[in-house]
């Protein structure tokens, strides 16, 4: 007999329907769940072996799943996945149209999901999570950046572009001797960061426990909106990186470290100007 959701996905998105739910969960059930939630128009068109390998779990896990939100099994969950990207589509066009057709070459491909990433990112961004990050970058005496595998690039670009304004920040990359030397020097006046794709590595929810029990701020930087890291940090920013290739898109997290930067730059120009024009940087 085919199992029904007690409370049906079809009168409400299933990414609603999800975020309900989300307590429920096991820890890879939540993998999934945080994967289809944040990357839609991607898990609305993958096999079951394929999202899970995108999730970084097992396809039993991804079947699991669908059968404690009441489907039959993953087609049905997949095919509520595909009538919320429709309907999403749908109000896309109705308010100015796609910017690219679906005939389209990988390096349109790109492109497009980019410009919707970006457009993801502003979207669920509000302006008060900005300024209160912006302000906590401002005012903290001390600044760790926890960044690990690729994110370690990113960590460095923020540390980048905050030395441009004069505010020194330092980076924890891996479980080695000088990094954890750096986390326990966090104390109540250190800011400390985490970004993060996908599930966050144990060092990230290691630092931001740490920074907790030490009475420091934090702020969680992460393409997840539930993401586990998130859920201790004080203050939190989400960028999309849906991708059609074999990696993650990270261009809205680097438009938002760029946007960090600028709110940084802006609340005090005048003292700023003369340190960025001598690093002719425009």
């Amino acid at each position: 007999m085919t199992k029904t959701a007690t409370k049906s996905p079809q009168l409400k998105s299933l990414s609603d329907y999800i975020q309900e739910r989300f307590d429920e969960f096991s820890r890879s059930q939540k993998d999934v769940a945080r994967y289809i939630v944040d990357h839609l128009d991607e898990a609305a068109f993958l096999t079951a072996e394929e999202l899970a390998r995108r999730a970084s779990t097992s396809s039993s896990t991804v079947v699991r799943f669908s059968q404690a939100l009441g489907f039959e099994g993953y087609p049905e969950l997949q095919q509520a996945a595909i009538e919320e990207y429709r309907t999403t589509i749908a109000a896309s066009s109705a308010n100015g149209g796609a910017l690219f057709s679906f005939d389209h070459s990988e390096l349109e491909g790109s492109l497009s999901a980019d410009y919707s990433n970006l457009e993801e990112t502003a979207r669920k961004l509000t302006s008060e999570q900005v300024e209160a990050s912006v302000a906590a970058l401002a005012t903290a005496q001390r600044i760790v950046i926890v960044g690990v595998d690729q994110m370690a690039f990113f960590a460095s670009y923020l540390r980048h572009t905050l030395s441009l304004l004069d505010i020194r920040a330092e980076i924890v990359a891996s479980t080695g001797g000088e990094s954890l030397q750096r986390l326990g020097r966090i104390d109540e006046n250190t800011l400390v960061i985490t970004l993060s794709a996908g599930r966050a590595h144990p060092l990230l929810l290691r630092a931001m426990k740490l920074a907790l029990h030490r009475g420091a701020r934090t702020l969680a930087i992460s393409d997840a909106t539930m993401s586990e890291v998130g859920e201790h940090a004080e203050l939190t920013l989400y960028f999309s990186s849906n991708s059609p290739s074999f990696t993650r898109s990270h261009t809205a997290l680097m438009a938002l470290i760029q946007g960090l930067a600028h709110g940084l730059y802006a609340r005090d120009e005048a003292a700023h100007k003369d340190r960025i024009r001598a690093y002719k940087l425009k």
